[in-house]
């Protein structure tokens, strides 16, 4: 009995919850939300600033993976790769999964007030991708995408908190990081699903792999993966940016190719190092590129 009491501790809580939305995979969109402010400041945007939109980025994700937990319980029962997620296996309650996303909730939406009117304006629409993602599955083989624009409110949203603005000509950079990790993470979750091909099809889920095939999910991956680097270059050239920010394109692009050379339609046995090592390299590569095109 007093092991049961030990497990219903504040911190046991935590912990679980934290464990369910796999809280270190942060590190994907967090540094694109500090690209987006570092390059709208033009180097360091202050201690303020950059508190912020470090809690607003955590509480967003933290949102998105919960109710998406939450969202895709029964789904996740009924696939063997997700059948041991803790909201399955009783590990973690509803109880705690909804009281860790709603105070989630009530975090990003002190953030936004702190970061400024715009954030504020803004929050509705950006809860709206963040609860309604989960769903789009059910519906629309475009799903990857959506979930790319998802993220993608991560650079778009640090711009704003620190321009005040995101609707002027002005704001063109914030838009292209928009649009690149829109593509970016769409392409990469494209390699993802095609481990789930067999499980969607029985569910009727819709998804890219599943409509069209591993093969043609796979180029489309590719082809969004090209204009991801298309889409870097055209932000380096109208940001003015170093040699540093070059660089980092060109890692950036080489990385994209090792993630494209471990999977084939025929062997998806390195998708896990394809999608969750090569994107932090990613992420973190590009994040550095911008502060050394920024200090150096």
């Amino acid at each position: 009995m007093q092991m049961a009491k030990s497990d219903l501790t504040p911190m046991k809580a935590l912990r679980d919850f934290l464990e369910l939305i796999k809280f270190e995979h942060t590190i994907f969109a967090l540094p694109f939300a500090y690209l987006g402010m570092l390059l709208a400041a033009g180097g360091w945007p202050g201690w303020e600033k950059f508190i912020w939109i470090t809690i607003a980025m955590a509480a967003a994700r933290t949102v998105a993976m919960g109710f998406n937990r939450i969202a895709d319980r029964i789904l996740d029962a009924r696939n063997p790769r997700t059948a041991h997620r803790p909201l399955v296996t009783g590990a973690i309650s509803h109880r705690v999964a909804w009281t860790g996303t709603l105070m989630a909730v009530l975090v990003l939406g002190l953030a936004a007030w702190q970061l400024g009117p715009l954030p504020l304006r803004l929050l509705p629409g950006a809860l709206l991708f963040l609860f309604g993602y989960s769903f789009t599955k059910r519906f629309t083989w475009l799903s990857h995408f959506i979930l790319g624009f998802t993220d993608a409110l991560a650079p778009a949203g640090a711009w704003a908190a620190v321009r005040g603005s995101l609707f002027t000509p002005e704001d063109l950079p914030a838009w292209l990081m928009t649009a690149l990790v829109t593509l970016w993470i769409g392409g990469f979750d494209l390699i993802y699903a095609c481990q789930d091909v067999e499980v969607d099809r029985r569910d009727g889920l819709q998804s890219i792999p599943a409509r069209f095939g591993i093969a043609a999910a796979l180029r489309l991956s590719t082809l969004s993966h090209l204009l991801t680097i298309l889409l870097l270059v055209a932000l380096g050239w109208v940001m003015g940016l170093g040699w540093p920010f070059w660089i980092g394109v060109a890692i950036t692009a080489g990385l994209l190719a090792w993630e494209h050379s471990l999977v084939k339609p025929d062997d998806l046995s390195r998708v896990n190092v394809a999608f969750f090592n090569i994107n932090s390299y990613i992420s973190l590569t590009l994040f550095l590129a911008v502060i050394g095109a920024l200090w150096i």
